[in-house]
């Protein structure tokens, strides 16, 4: 698998999961309460580590969807530097879970349960990017039901602006790659491309941007930087570890099944614990959140071509060139655009 005649598939295919999960790790990251910036850290942290460590041979990790609801809360309850200790401290769980041979329990967790949940979780992504799809105004409360009721009596404040990009952006993230022209472009790059140079020309009013809202995107590589650990910090923080460790090791174990099924190989369950683990300790010591497999990013490296980790590598040197070349050009991507690929994304989460 490391010879030449297998290299030039796996550079293609990491590059262009890497643009794949450019717009998506931002998306995420902005959704779980955390900059920007954090979820691409995360994407180059994982990308890499999983990619030689874990135990599936083509699995691509990063940021996910299934995450929003559980680390947004987390940083509601304790804010970053409690969401960054926690992250650590599931990957440690990780690492144990994978050395005493846990990846196996995994499997027997029902179907129904799995699917259950993740919808779940795709109903509350999608209500709770309405705010920036039609620009309304923070919705008030603190539950689900109450901050439903508050969005939907405010709907008639939305911004014509925003909501415009918005629907063209989600129109976008749909139908491009049925088009001749992009069919070998990922929608959500389409769509956030389109957006942002939208804004860019006809700089329309009150559109909030990652520029406005975050001040733009730091050019350059994370610095590493230890969270406060403290015993107290730990045992208030572990039900959140727990409960992170967890998903990360169902969603990773999972995606390593499907990975199986459409490479035809089979991966080595607790060594990909191991490996999920590690990058759950690397990822908050560089300002990263939690990560594990992402089936969506893995099934596209497979169709590109993927059959190694070195394009899981090259996807994590992908995202670090974009970051070091165009981080300025980030301010001016509309929120919006990144809500209405949240909403494409919560679609396909929800596995109807």
């Amino acid at each position: 698998l490391l010879t030449r005649e297998y290299l030039p598939a796996n550079l293609v295919a990491g590059l262009i999961v890497g643009i794949v999960a450019l717009p998506l790790a931002m998306a995420f990251a902005i959704a779980s309460g955390v900059k920007p910036e954090q979820g691409i850290y995360s994407a180059i942290v994982a990308g890499l580590v999983v990619s030689l460590f874990g135990g599936s041979r083509i699995q691509v990790a990063g940021p996910t969807g299934a995450f929003i609801v559980i680390l947004a809360g987390i940083t509601a309850r304790h804010g970053v530097d409690g969401l960054l200790v926690a992250t650590l401290m599931a990957g440690v769980i990780l690492i144990l879970l994978g050395a005493a041979k846990f990846g196996g329990v995994i499997r027997f967790i029902p179907d129904p349960v799995i699917v259950g949940f993740t919808a779940g979780i795709g109903v509350i992504i999608w209500v709770g990017q309405w705010r920036d799809f039609f620009g309304l105004p923070k919705p008030a409360g603190e539950q689900f039901h109450a901050k439903l009721v508050h969005l939907l009596a405010s709907l008639p404040q939305l911004h014509p602006a925003t909501t415009a990009i918005a629907a063209g952006s989600l129109v976008l993230t749909v139908l491009a790659p049925r088009l001749p022209l992009f069919k070998r472009v990922p929608g959500p790059l389409v769509a956030m491309v389109a957006a942002t140079v939208a804004q860019a020309v006809f700089q329309f009013d009150g559109v909030a941007t990652i520029g406005s809202a975050f001040g733009g995107i730091p050019q350059g590589l994370p610095r590493l930087s230890v969270p406060l650990i403290s015993f107290d910090r730990m045992m208030l923080l572990l039900p959140s570890a727990f409960t992170i460790a967890m998903l990360g090791a169902i969603e990773s174990l999972l995606s390593a099944v499907v990975a199986d099924g459409m490479a035809g190989t089979h991966h080595d369950s607790n060594q990909e614990l191991i490996g999920q683990g590690i990058a759950n300790v690397i990822s908050p010591l560089f300002g990263g959140i939690a990560v594990t497999g992402a089936i969506a990013r893995t099934a596209t490296n497979f169709r590109n071509g993927a059959n190694s980790p070195i394009a899981g590598v090259v996807h994590a040197v992908t995202l670090v060139l974009v970051l070091l070349a165009a981080a300025p050009l980030a301010a001016r991507i509309p929120l919006c655009s990144l809500a209405a690929i949240l909403f494409f994304v919560a679609w396909n989460m929800s596995d109807l």
